[in-house]
């Protein structure tokens, strides 16, 4: 089923069901890798707060959990500014981090925020994320934990928007070519 937000048209591409059966995956395998520590989660918010809520839901052992805001994007693309608009409020000197993030298109956001994490010194630095689009990648991230490879393609749902909207649609949706 087609919807429409704003002025743009999508139709669905990763169902809900996918969705859920591969955050329990990711979920296990940082249960395995972190056993026995303390790992501090950081959500990259708005878009990854559905992605982190269920992450955390299935992950078993002990953390905690922080919420960093940045903003990258107008519209259907990225502005080329990253403004931090909620900081960090822990300590992250000789911690494990693992940073949670919904997409990583061009980077830009999570290397500019890795380069502030890198400055309090954490033990480890590891990044889990729902979607990863590689042929948009312009900054050397790669994930560590990974949902979803995806093509280019703006995409709505789950957590995403479109100019504020489609974060709480349960699928994930992708822009219908004019």
């Amino acid at each position: 089923m087609q919807i429409t937000l704003h002025d743009k048209v999508f139709e669905p591409y990763i169902k809900e069901g996918a969705i859920q059966n591969r955050i329990t995956t990711l979920a296990e395998q940082l249960s395995d890798d972190y056993k026995g520590r303390l790992p501090v989660f950081i959500s990259m918010l708005n878009g990854a707060f559905w992605f982190t809520a269920d992450l955390l839901k299935s992950y078993t052992g002990t953390c905690e959990i922080s919420f960093v805001k940045f903003k990258s994007y107008h519209g259907l693309q990225s502005s080329g500014e990253v403004a931090q608009h909620i900081g960090l409020d822990v300590d992250l000197n000789g911690r494990d981090i693992i940073i949670v993030e919904d997409i990583i298109d061009t980077g830009k956001t999570l290397h500019v925020f890795l380069e502030l994490i890198e400055k309090q010194r954490p033990a480890s630095v590891k990044i889990v994320t729902l979607l990863f689009k590689p042929s948009a990648v312009k900054y050397p991230i790669k994930p560590d934990y990974l949902g979803f490879e995806i093509p280019n393609d703006f995409i709505v749902g789950y957590g995403l928007d479109y100019n504020g909207l489609g974060r709480n649609l349960n699928d994930i949706y992708v822009i219908k070519p004019e």
